[in-house]
């Protein structure tokens, strides 16, 4: 089945050379008002296909995206919401218990209101400079100001990190390197990525990894070319990740290899299966090798790479089962300030704001929540949570493999805090254009 591309926005297909840009959350007192706002911005939602022909012209892309609130108060009518998979309707603060946002992760400690109802939709302004950046938001500001009913909720600014880019986190460590690629989308998987799999993973009303789409939400013309996107806002607690270096690990050798051992791979990006003893910069900048990997054969007791890292948590490749129907499409960027080099930490909320987008919520990303980054006995380890993005209290190990003994790290600190999330609905073009003639 060919994806109808110019149906679909761009953010599920590419990504785009944004090096700036806002999350702004909005919502709608008035069903008049937020079609008013959704029809002024139709037109400026740029389609997967239409960002392939101008990615090197384009200074900016826009996203558009609804909680299950948010549909309901632009007037989509019962049945239609009756259709959508409860996860959705229910929103992620309710369902904190299931993901295991806890503690300090809890909803009530959430920024920007993000833990209430009346977060009804997102605009996604990315931009290719600050300049640009700008010029949107304040084109932006001015629609929201003259459509009446419609308000700014809270905004997340975006930057590129210093002296990296949105490919790095605050740690340092280059991210983005295992994604996984639709058939149909013009893309071919590097080594060690796994085959192509069917859009119906990751698109509403396309064939899955196990046949025909089953039950979609209602009407076709709502769904079809859609998806769901669950937000994270990370706090990254960069002064917190290098004092826990320095205070458990001798050189600055053996610091970076236990920063490695946390996640996975080398700041670079090459990976520990492949580069066990040192980084290798070369490596983790070469797509064609930086993934050819796999856990079963090349690494099967976690003494290259720990069985409880982040990486292999996040894909733990050949050595899940279904791997296929877990995958997730990831896209966000970094926020705040960098923290330099050898600085105490400032207190300053840095981190990084991401989107997981996938078909089903829960088979694709509560699971990965629930069980790959916050069940203690993943790959029966005992006392674990996923270490870098893991819901921890003080009380929880990490296990280094090694011959003759191990090495047992004990009350792991929380190296990032969650300050926010939502689950969101990202339509088709043809549904915004259904969204916005509601009532008409």
């Amino acid at each position: 089945m060919t994806l109808e591309l110019d149906d679909i926005q761009h953010i599920l297909v590419t990504r785009t050379p944004a090096m700036t840009g806002r999350y702004e959350f909005l919502t709608f007192d008035t069903a008049e008002g937020g079609r008013a706002w959704l029809s002024e911005l139709i037109d400026r939602v740029q389609s997967a296909a239409d960002v392939s022909r101008t990615m090197d012209s384009s200074k900016r892309w826009i996203t558009l995206a609804f909680t299950w609130t948010g549909l309901r108060a632009l007037g989509v009518p019962a049945d239609a919401l009756a259709s959508f998979p409860d996860e959705f309707s229910e929103g992620m603060a309710a369902r904190a218990d299931i993901l295991g946002d806890t503690g300090a992760n809890a909803p009530e400690h959430w920024v920007g209101g993000l833990a209430g109802d009346d977060v009804h939709a997102i605009a996604i302004l990315f931009a290719r400079d600050d300049a640009e950046h700008r010029r949107c938001v304040g084109e932006h500001d001015k629609l929201v100001a003259r459509c009446d009913g419609v308000r700014t909720l809270s905004y997340l600014d975006l930057n590129a990190n210093p002296p990296f880019d949105y490919a790095h986190d605050h740690f340092g460590f280059r991210d983005r390197l295992s994604q996984p690629v639709m058939k149909g989308a013009g893309e071919e998987p590097t080594p060690g990525s796994g085959g192509a799999l069917e859009p119906g993973e990751f698109i509403l009303g396309y064939p899955d990894e196990y046949g025909p789409p089953v039950n979609p939400p209602q009407p076709e013309v709502l769904s079809r070319n859609g998806s769901f996107m669950a937000y994270r806002r990370l706090q990254e607690h960069v002064g917190t990740f290098r004092e826990y270096l320095a205070d458990n690990a001798g050189t600055a050798e053996e610091q970076e290899l236990l920063a490695a051992k946390f996640m996975g791979r080398w700041r670079s990006g090459a990976p520990l299966v492949l580069a066990p003893h040192a980084d290798d910069p070369e490596l983790g900048a070469d797509p064609m090798r930086n993934n050819d990997f796999n856990y079963e054969e090349m690494d099967p007791l976690g003494y290259a790479c720990p069985l409880g890292s982040h990486a292999r948590r996040l894909n733990p490749r050949d050595t899940a089962a279904n791997m296929n129907r877990r995958r997730m499409i990831r896209r966000g960027a970094t926020y705040g300030p960098a923290l330099p080099d050898g600085a105490p930490d400032d207190g300053v909320d840095r981190g990084i704001a991401a989107f997981i987008i996938c078909a089903s919520l829960v088979r694709q990303f509560e699971f990965a929540q629930n069980v790959w980054i916050n069940d203690k006995t993943f790959h029966e380890l005992g006392n674990e949570h996923d270490p870098i993005c893991g819901t921890q209290d003080g009380t929880l190990d990490f296990t280094v493999p090694k011959r003759p003994i191990r090495k047992v790290h004990k009350g792991i600190p929380a190296f990032t805090t969650l300050r926010g999330g939502a689950y969101f609905f990202l339509p088709g073009l043809t549904a915004l254009r259904y969204l916005a003639t509601l009532g008409g």
